[in-house]
């Protein structure tokens, strides 16, 4: 417990010298009798001269909290952190443990200046326009965010996140971008290179470094839907745009959502899924060789890299898998109640669409529903035509008749119904 005159400073330092550092900040760490941060930080704001204070070169939260507990004569505690506190730093769980564990002792963050801020005005360009992206120690996809920005800044760190940025860049046929790499940001060995990714090396965008990628003709369709046209196909079958639509719809899907497509045929609607939004990761299930290179295409072509392409029937496969919050099923092989029970034990609130064109698999549907695996499922049949010319005139042809499935998912998804 922590008397309420102790306060514990969270000080933004910026990009790491002297010179970048905010006045607030100086005076804040002046006024501090004990710095706790990372080696470079504690070097970085030097000593003044006839003053000494103790300094502990630390970053995890929890080692910075006890040793705030067991030193209670340091009454101002000044712990650093890179770049500004409100922006991708650690300062939130520093926080957050200080509040948890020392009731009564005040926390008080002050900025600094970031690392994208920093780059901008090197480049003589605003921010507030661009999309922001951290890779920092995390995999997170880009190429979607990228795609539909004329702005995008990445945060690197993690070793080896450079030369993998530049590599799905030029997979996904992105060698139009320009991008602008930052290294050792306001240092006198300070480097910012720009080039496309086929002119970069590796070397350029290593260690914590900040990018600013400008994509001078991003994606401006709204909406995640596509048209047949615009798929690779070959012999596979494809869910059509108009039962995809429906299907999507019933998804419900949702801003961080994990979706299973299994037998997910040419990809078309793990595509339309992906593009639901940036943070939606897809696991498209398929056992047929020719159909995973056609979603491998199909990716590449919609630049959804969200999606994860997983060779293999279910569900067996689906094992390996992160639990989904939806699931989607094109095709079972005659799988349908096991890949509903495994999906299932993995989230009992999964939310479930099935598309159904055989009598068979609409049997085992409604085989499910007996056995609880399909709880009040709502269920609609779409028949669909589409003209044709004849001469001078235009028919209509029907296609095959789909059963579209719907059940699982809370209450919220569900309209609280």
């Amino acid at each position: 417990m922590c008397e309420k005159e102790r306060v514990i400073f969270l000080v933004g330092i910026g990009m790491g010298t002297e010179e970048g550092m905010t006045v607030q900040a100086e005076r804040c760490i002046r006024s501090c009798d004990c710095l706790i941060g990372a080696q470079r930080m504690l070097e970085s704001v030097g000593s003044e001269e006839g003053k000494t204070r103790p300094m502990l070169a630390e970053y995890r939260p929890a080692e910075i909290v006890s040793y705030a507990e067991r030193h209670k004569e340091y009454r101002r505690i000044g712990v650093l952190l890179s770049g500004d506190t409100g922006f991708y730093s650690g300062a939130k769980k520093i926080a957050s443990e200080i509040r948890d564990r020392m009731k009564g002792c005040t926390v008080e963050l002050i900025p600094g200046i970031s690392s994208i801020v920093y780059l901008a005005a090197r480049l003589e360009t605003s921010w507030e326009d661009a999309a922001l992206v951290s890779l920092h120690g995390k995999e997170v996809d880009f190429i979607q965010t990228v795609d539909r920005n004329r702005k995008t800044f990445l945060l690197l760190g993690s070793a080896g996140s450079g030369e993998k940025v530049l590599e799905r860049l030029l997979e996904y046929g992105m060698d139009h971008v320009t991008v602008h790499a930052g290294s050792r940001l306001s240092y006198e060995d300070e480097k910012i290179v720009s080039g496309r990714p086929s002119d970069l090396a590796p070397d350029d965008l290593e260690g914590l470094c900040t990018l600013l990628i400008e994509n001078p003709n991003p994606s401006e369709q709204t909406g995640p839907h596509v048209g047949d046209e615009a798929f690779l196909r070959g012999k596979v079958p494809m869910t059509k745009e108009e039962v995809r639509a429906v299907s999507i719809a019933r998804l419900r899907l949702t801003e961080n959502a994990v979706v299973w497509d299994v037998g997910a045929g040419t990809g078309s609607v793990s595509v339309e899924a992906a593009r639901c939004g940036n943070r939606i990761r897809v696991y498209a299930v398929e056992k047929n060789p020719e159909a995973l290179e056609l979603i491998r295409e199909n990716r590449r072509r919609f630049r959804t890299d969200g999606i994860r392409i997983i060779s293999g029937e279910a569900p067996e496969v689906l094992k390996a898998l992160d639990p989904p919050t939806h699931l989607f099923i094109g095709g079972s092989s005659g799988n349908l109640k096991e890949i509903l029970s495994c999906a299932i034990e993995k989230n009992g609130q999964v939310r479930i669409v099935i598309n159904a064109i055989s009598l068979e698999t609409v049997k085992e549907a409604m085989e499910a529903v007996e056995e609880g695996l399909l709880n009040h499922p709502e269920i609609t049949q779409l028949t669909v035509s589409r003209s044709r010319e004849l001469g001078r005139y235009h028919m209509m042809t029907g296609q095959n008749p789909v059963y579209i499935i719907s059940s699982g998912g809370n209450s919220a998804e569900r309209g609280n119904t």
